[in-house]
């Protein structure tokens, strides 16, 4: 029986049934057309972003009577889908196992609507661009400087980065003709970098003012080299490998 999970909670833990899914929109890279006068063809100018995608699910919601579908559909909107609207949330579904959205509710469940179609309804998502692998939800262990890590997408990703060590630190990656370093001072036990929210902390301390570089670590497609300077006792990477 094929299902999807949103926020942690599995469709079929909410009794509904899917009928079939579908993503309406492919993304398509966002550029703006100018054109020049006196000038055959605009001009591409890239706005260097990829907008969300519209993914919908198709549902039967059965019940034995008019008012237990309607408490049934009141549940699924006010317990679950109409919660927390104001963050992505993980949508996983067993349509496409090895990778998952981030996603937010973006539909609406009209009850008196849905009550005359007979518990046959759409259920829709705005989500982000790209979908994530599963397995770079892994975390990938690097005790030993010049280490590999190889992308087996087409896109950079942005990992979290997880570095022990003590004192000066030098971290360096080496991908896609790219030769990017940090450095990390006044270490003393673990660091965390998280590239997708351009951040650096440690627990629940900022540490931005302990780094410097050249933005935050991006692992290019194919493989990347992770070399350090100074005391390291592990570089612990999560990869989160994303494609279209």
């Amino acid at each position: 029986m094929n299902y999807f999970v949103y926020n942690g909670v599995s469709s079929l833990d909410m009794g509904l049934r899917i009928e079939s899914k579908n993503v309406f929109s492919a993304p398509e890279y966002d550029v703006t057309f100018q054109s020049i006068p006196g000038r055959n063809g605009d001009l591409i100018l890239p706005n260097g972003r990829y907008p969300n995608v519209q993914v919908t699910y198709s549902v039967f919601l059965p019940a034995k009577s008019i008012a237990e579908l309607a408490e049934k559909i009141t549940k699924v909107k006010e317990a679950w889908l109409y919660g927390e609207q104001n963050a992505y949330h993980t949508l996983s579904d067993s349509y496409d196992t090895l990778y998952t959205r981030k996603a937010v509710y973006s539909g609406s469940l009209d009850i008196e609507d849905q009550l005359n179609r007979i518990g046959v309804f759409t259920v829709s998502f705005s989500c982000q661009p790209f979908r994530y692998s599963v397995a770079g939800t892994e975390p990938i262990t690097l005790t030993q400087s010049g280490s590999t890590v190889t992308n087996p997408e087409s896109f950079e990703s942005l990992p979290i980065l997880t570095l022990t060590g003590e004192g000066t630190v030098t971290l360096t990656i080496q991908g896609g003709g790219q030769n990017k370093s940090w450095v990390f001072t006044g270490l003393d036990g673990s660091i965390v970098c998280d590239s997708e929210q351009m951040n650096f902390y440690s627990g629940t301390t900022p540490m931005n003012d302990k780094v410097s570089g050249d933005g935050f670590p991006r692992l290019q497609p194919g493989v990347n080299t992770i070399s350090w300077v100074g005391t390291v006792t592990s570089l612990v990477v999560q990869p989160r490998w994303v494609t279209l």
